[in-house]
């Protein structure tokens, strides 16, 4: 079981300290939440549940591959990741461009967590057509890995259309950064079993993890595809060293976690973590 730490749970001012203190206790890896825009009209949650409240939207959001950069440099050891980012809120180029470059700049520790988004004010705000978010991150992903991994690229799709583009520099892993496919449908377990690195389930009790896994495997088959895949846990809560193993037989390979109740514990909370669970 890896271990990881959720920044989106404690205040950005400290997000450099957490991910230094992290690096050196040997923490597997640190996620930060990612949006483009919060509109002030909009509704619902990523998370299951008429109690989860939405995001307010003033909420600071920041440039997520901005603070990964940032903490890239203030870290030796440590993985970088989003949780999630909506890759197909933006040109792939953008993306392919701002991954990369993370990527490089870290040495190749970016964990590349991306998902179709749930907040359809915000796909409204940009003027993008929600009921198609699917296809859309489907193309944006074949166009990011092209671009990471081919000399020339030439594309016409449904949502993007261009000619031949050369892109460089090349990320640091090849063929291209880790993908870790945030969601919960058929769409995602697909996404997950055939391009994916690993897979992000969002509102998957641990009851309902196996039938789920099962079914990436399943797909995973189908695409001939022989390489394990990595099961992320977001928002894991954990009391005792025991309970992880609950989560290891469910099929679960990383939990991301914030051992803390406020921001000026966070410090604290992840040494106590780290010396009853990463010992």
């Amino acid at each position: 079981m890896e271990f990881g730490v959720q920044l989106g749970a404690v205040s950005p001012r400290l997000w450099g300290e957490v991910a230094e203190e992290a690096d050196r206790l040997g923490f597997e890896s640190v996620w930060i939440p990612e949006h483009l825009v919060l509109p002030v009209d909009g509704a619902g949650s990523p998370h299951e549940g008429s109690d989860h409240p939405p995001i307010p939207p003033d909420v600071p959001v920041f440039d997520a591959f901005g603070v990964l950069c940032h903490l890239a440099a203030r870290t030796t050891r440590i993985r970088l990741g989003t949780c999630v980012y909506n890759i197909g809120l933006r040109h792939p180029f953008v993306t392919a461009r701002a991954a990369a470059t993370a990527d490089v700049l870290s040495g190749g520790r970016l964990a590349f967590g991306v998902g179709a988004g749930w907040l359809r004010a915000e796909w409204e705000a940009v003027g993008l057509d929600f009921d198609r978010r699917g296809a859309r991150m489907d193309e944006a992903i074949e166009i990011c890995r092209r671009l990471w991994s081919e000399a020339v690229v030439e594309h016409h799709g449904d949502h993007f259309d261009f000619g031949p583009v050369a892109f460089e520099p090349k990320p640091v892993q090849r063929p291209g950064p880790a993908l870790h496919i945030g969601g919960d449908g058929a769409a995602a377990l697909r996404r997950a079993a055939t391009v994916g690195t690993g897979w992000m389930p969002m509102n998957h009790t641990l009851e309902r993890l196996p039938r789920s896994l099962a079914r990436l495997g399943e797909l995973a088959e189908g695409a001939g595809r022989t390489s394990p895949i990595e099961v992320t846990l977001p928002g894991a809560r954990i009391g005792r060293p025991e309970e992880v193993e609950t989560y290891a037989r469910a099929g679960v390979t990383r939990l991301i976690v914030a051992p803390w109740a406020r921001s000026r514990e966070a410090l604290d909370g992840l040494r106590r973590f780290a010396d009853e669970f990463l010992a």
